[in-house]
């Protein structure tokens, strides 16, 4: 034995020598970028990585008669860079994990998914990594929410990050996570753009179905962000302004074992009013008391004031123990006064919209030994809503508040069997409370309602990847106790990824899940109306806790540059309410439960040749509730997008990113008036619901990126882009009102042509 064990070992100092001699051709060290490309241009394949990560770092060549395996091996074992070969075109490049966490089998199948830092993994789950992100068509910065509608199924109806709808889903259906605390905001400017400041946010997991029994509520789907786990050893940060907003931000090495992480971010309107700041401003008022007031009153001094703060600490306590603590605090505050003149004398009262998250989040995270991790969160997130509307005609105050405050508590423990099994168990607790104020001064009138539900948790899920890596299988079963209605759920989740025939991959997600909020619209005029929408707890009578089934299929198709993808879907979800469905004809003030079901498919084609990706992306979408109670059973979704069609392309020449693309989709479903008898009992005769559509979407967006290196360590970034280039008017919204006995149409249109650019300093 002791002579076999020498021999293995001789093997293995020949085989690390060979790499030595095979460098020595060149003594030169050069840096690694430019060995990178040098080996794209010699085996036709390209690396993917983060540009910032490879600065500084210097290799010798590997020498001309390595094969590719041996190139990526002579990588491996002199940079500190994990390099894995996907489909024989694609490389990504990937820091070596720290010792502290174990291996996870989660790994990615298809690199570039849309554009690079877009993969998808094995697991069924999509992953956006911004250190090595690329560009999309009219975004210049690296806005979360905007990104995840790139993917075929998520889109936004209304142009907004406040009203993301995946596969026929309304937005409060997601479950929305930063660092693993749950948001019930996600928005500035009321949804136009992201709450969650992008120069901190350094990875996005995006699930549609399969979701792991650790996670609980998003019967449609989870958009889960993170902050880097790495602890840099340099300083660094940034520090840039575009057309509405001035932000910073700074990684701080505390020491060998701890990092501090700070961003923040202001809307400029303090200081200037740009055309992007006067479009956005104009979208959000669009139709609300702010725009247009009552015909002798005159409305003055808008103002709209955003900010956002986070913080992320990490502290190694030591190589088996690991400290994370995040704080996150965002602000959106519009101002307005209304004028009139009463009995002669000019009279001026103030209305205001806030909308305002706090949030914070202790993880402690513990590897006992190579098979045992445990990890420990906890977090709290308040979230509130207050409007103060002044009626100076009646000399009334009507304030409205919604506000939710919700703590969870988690513990995980994950046993790693062996290289190909991991087993993870843990307990997960929560209390939402959420309180709705509705307050008149004159006559007096007060309703406070508070409620709370508490939920118990028990999970445990298995996950398998077979030794070739070709086959992953996570199978697991989620226990929910719901104490206030002693309600017993039991959802399973599964997620199989099979890959065959070295280029083709076939997968198999399902899921049963449930939540227990969801917001609904009592009045369009709600909180001025502009955020209508307050979220409310289920109370599992008249409005029930909400539970789903989702099944999907999908295949994949991979090599030398193409992706062929396709998935099909199945998604039935009940409990939901008509109020949470946002109608507004004949429906508008009906309360009644019911459900929906939704089928589709969702299709991408890309080609990457060299420095240039195109993209074409389909889906198909038939969804339809059922409300037992109302004249029309059965009815389609109002979400129900049946066509939607994205096509792309970008280009990379040295510093410079291109990017444009189309976005078309069908009409959303509308109920219109019956012409010729448009009014009955002086209410309007509307026909069969969401029996006609609005006209198409259509809209063409560009964007630009140039880096510039200013000195060592110093780079600057100058980007603009160009939102709806065509300044098509597409319409988002319509419904009907009475007025003088007429039925009147109100139009909602989609912002028009807006520019924006970008200067962004790294250091």
């Amino acid at each position: 034995m002791a002579i076999k064990n020498k021999i293995y070992f001789l093997c293995f100092v020949l085989f690390m020598f060979s790499f030595e001699i095979d460098a020595q051709e060149t003594n030169n060290e050069l840096p690694l970028t430019e060995v990178l490309t040098t080996l794209q241009t010699q085996y036709n394949i390209q690396f993917n990585y983060a540009e910032d990560s490879l600065e500084g770092i210097t290799i010798i060549p590997p020498s001309e008669s390595l094969t590719l395996v041996e190139v990526l091996s002579y990588l491996e074992i002199n940079t500190k860079f994990l390099f894995k070969n996907l489909d024989g075109t694609f490389v990504l490049v990937r820091i070596k994990e720290a010792t502290l966490d174990l291996q996870q089998l989660s790994e990615v199948i298809i690199s570039q998914y849309i554009v690079k830092g877009i993969n998808k993994l094995n697991n069924g789950s999509f992953e956006i990594d911004f250190s090595e992100f690329d560009i999309l068509p009219g975004l210049i910065d690296t806005d979360v929410l905007q990104a995840v509608q790139a993917f075929p199924g998520i889109q936004s109806i209304n142009e907004t990050v406040s009203n993301i709808n995946i596969r026929g889903g309304t937005h409060d259906q997601n479950l929305i996570l930063w660092d693993g605390i749950k948001m019930y905001q996600s928005g500035h400017f009321f949804g136009l753009i992201s709450m969650f400041n992008p120069q901190i946010t350094q990875q996005v997991s995006v699930l549609k179905n399969g979701t792991e029994t650790a996670l609980t509520d998003g019967v449609s789907g989870t958009i889960s962000m993170e902050t880097s786990s790495k602890i840099n050893e340099a300083f660094n940060g940034s520090l840039g302004v575009n057309f509405i907003d001035a932000n910073g931000f700074v990684d701080i090495p505390l020491s060998e074992k701890s990092s501090l992480q700070i961003a923040a971010r202001k809307s400029i309107s303090d200081f200037t009013e740009t055309p992007t700041y006067t479009n956005f401003f104009e979208r959000i008022s669009q139709d609300t008391e702010v725009e247009t007031n009552a015909n002798d009153i005159m409305n003055s001094d808008q103002e709209f004031d955003f900010y956002d703060t986070s913080l992320r600490w990490i502290y190694n306590v030591t190589e088996k123990d690991q400290l994370r603590v995040n704080f996150l605090n965002a602000n959106n505050e519009l101002r307005f006064n209304e004028n009139t003149i009463i009995d002669g004398m000019e009279t001026s009262k103030r209305s205001s919209l806030s909308q305002n998250s706090i949030a914070g989040a202790l993880q402690y995270k513990r590897v006992w030994n190579a098979s045992w991790q445990t990890t420990f969160e906890v977090y709290e997130t308040d979230y509130k809503l207050k409007a103060i509307n002044a009626n100076i005609l009646d000399d009334q105050r009507f304030q409205q508040e919604n506000v939710v405050s919700e703590t969870s508590i988690k513990l995980l423990a994950n046993y790693k069997i062996n290289d190909q099994l991991q087993f993870l168990n843990g307990y997960h607790f929560s209390e939402t409370k959420i309180t709705n104020l509705d307050d008149v001064d004159s006559p007096r009138f007060r309703s406070l309602v508070s409620e709370v539900v508490r939920t118990h948790g028990l999970f445990s899920q298995l996950n398998y990847r077979s030794l070739n890596k070709k086959t992953n299988l996570n199978f697991g079963l989620r226990y929910n106790y719901i104490d206030k209605f002693e309600k017993h759920l039991l959802e399973p989740r599964l997620a199989f990824t099979y890959q065959f025939l070295h280029n083709f991959s076939v997968e198999v997600l399902g899921e049963f899940k449930h939540q227990s909020t969801s917001q609904i619209i009592n009045f369009q005029n709600d909180f001025l109306g502009i955020e209508k929408r307050r979220w409310q707890l289920s109370n599992d009578v008249d409005i029930p806790v909400i539970r789903s089934k989702q099944v999907s299929v999908g295949l994949s198709f991979s090599k030398r540059g193409w992706l062929l993808s396709a998935d099909t879907y199945y998604k039935y979800v009940k409990g939901i309410t008509t109020q949470s469905q946002g109608f507004q004809n004949q429906y508008e003030f009906v309360k009644t439960n019911g459900n929906y079901d939704a089928f589709g498919i969702d299709f991408i084609l890309r080609k990457q040749i060299k420095d240039f990706t195109t993209w074409l992306s389909y889906s198909y979408l038939k969804s339809d509730y059922t409300f037992n109670s109302l004249p029309e059973q059965t009815l389609p979704n109002n979400f129900d997008i049946t066509h939607t069609i994205t096509f792309g392309a970008n280009y990379t020449l040295e510093d410079l990113k291109l990017s444009a693309g189309l976005n078309w989709h069908s009409g959303r479903p509308t109920t219109q008036p019956i012409e010729g008898n448009e009014i009955i009992d002086n209410a309007i005769n509307f026909e069969s619901t969401n029996s006609s559509k609005l006209q198409d979407y259509l809209r063409v967006d560009i964007s630009a990126l140039y880096a510039i290196k200013l000195w060592e360590n110093t780079k600057a970034d100058l980007g603009v882009s160009v939102w709806n280039v065509l300044n098509k008017n597409n319409q988002i919204n319509n419904f009907y009102r009475i007025n003088n006995d007429n039925v009147s149409e109100t139009l909602q249109s989609s912002l028009g042509i807006t520019p924006n650019a970008v200067l962004r300093v790294h250091f």
